[in-house]
């Protein structure tokens, strides 16, 4: 995989959630930031305005300023309504593709479909990367990814927006960092940008969703042994169950991990379906699973972003008397303990050659 040096446009929403992309980017990519375009924060660092990334670049406020830091790609880094295409983003775009710069777009609309970026790529030998564009075959599912010898994690939620990527990456580098080999796998268009590689599961086919995740898992790394599959979606929002099943169904995994927003009681979009309490969450995850391969929900990871310290406290407390299960923010550096309780439910490794017998 080349390594990239990305010059991230957020157009003003470097704090904002809609910058949801290049604040995964920005965090959790092993490639260098070069610099992030920002006009409103312009002249001031990186680790200044957004400590909480562990990264630091300058922010500038046009390409020009931003080339100079020597980028190699641009990252379309906001999330806009719709996944369209502001138009004062196309001189940027036209401007570093004049550069030779790969421009990275994880909006819905898809750049190649564009002529006269086409041409303009074309001219300067540059990349257009359509994150969310999936391969052109993708298989039915087929059951492969039950003989795998490998683990498999899952990261469920009980709404979308909690936090399923950022966990799934936390308790990746937990486990890394207790000598286990594990892998990120990316169903999502942030997650592609940081690993590398993925499927973007929410652009595939109804009928092939629970193929693309068996993909995913089966052609992992062959030296990974525990692999931390992105969770997308919940069971709980009408709009985006079917792939959140699918993903459930299709990677098989042997153990889940459930992600909740502390305090929320219903999804934060209409129909503003409510949430169940979360023992019940957990039970319907796991009889989902059981159509495929029994696995249980191992640990709770708990998102108190919203909340005061004492609050957090409170609610992780609260939490693990309501389910018995471990509960942690991985936002405050509980990784380790919810890897602990992750750790002790996964199952003895299986060898390949224990699948010919």
């Amino acid at each position: 995989m080349t390594a990239r040096s990305w010059l991230v446009l957020t157009d003003g929403y470097l704090s904002a959630r809609d910058a949801k992309t290049a604040h995964g980017v920005i965090r959790y990519s092993r490639d260098e930031i070069a610099a992030v375009i920002d006009p409103e924060y312009a002249g001031r660092s990186l680790a200044e305005v957004m400590p909480q990334l562990e990264r630091d670049a300058p922010i500038v406020s046009t390409v020009a300023e931003g080339l100079a830091h020597s980028p190699t790609s641009l990252l379309l880094g906001v999330a806009t309504p719709g996944g369209w295409l502001p138009d004062h983003w196309r001189a940027w775009i036209n401007e570093a593709l004049e550069a030779g710069l790969e421009i990275a777009n994880g909006l819905h609309r898809f750049l190649r479909h564009d002529r006269e970026l086409v041409k303009l790529a074309r001219a300067s030998g540059a990349t257009l990367w359509d994150v969310r564009e999936p391969p052109s075959k993708i298989p039915l599912f087929t059951g492969r990814s039950i003989g795998i010898p490998k683990r498999t994690v899952l990261t469920v939620g009980s709404d979308c927006s909690v936090g399923k990527m950022t966990v799934a990456l936390e308790l990746a580098r937990a486990g890394h960092n207790r000598g286990f080999s594990t892998e990120f796998v990316a169903t999502g268009q942030t997650g592609i940008m940081i690993a590398g590689r993925g499927i973007a599961v929410d652009r595939v086919v109804a009928d092939f969703v629970s193929g693309a995740a068996e993909t995913l898992v089966c052609e992992t790394h062959p030296s990974s042994d525990v692999l931390m599959v992105e969770g997308q979606g919940s069971l709980w929002h009408p709009a985006y169950a079917g792939v959140t099943l699918s993903l459930l169904h299709g990677s098989a995994p042997h153990v889940m991990v459930l992600c909740h927003q502390a305090g929320r009681s219903a999804i934060e979009e209409p129909p503003y379906t409510a949430i169940p309490p979360l023992p019940e969450v957990i039970a319907r995850y796991e009889d989902m699973a059981a159509t495929v391969r029994p696995a249980r929900v191992a640990c709770i990871a708990l998102n108190c972003s919203r909340l005061s310290a004492a609050e957090a406290h409170a609610a992780v407390q609260e939490t693990e008397e309501q389910t018995g299960l471990a509960t942690g923010d991985v936002f405050a550096g509980d990784s380790p303990r919810l890897w602990s309780a992750l750790e002790g439910a996964l199952p003895e490794r299986r060898h390949s050659s224990l699948l010919s017998q």
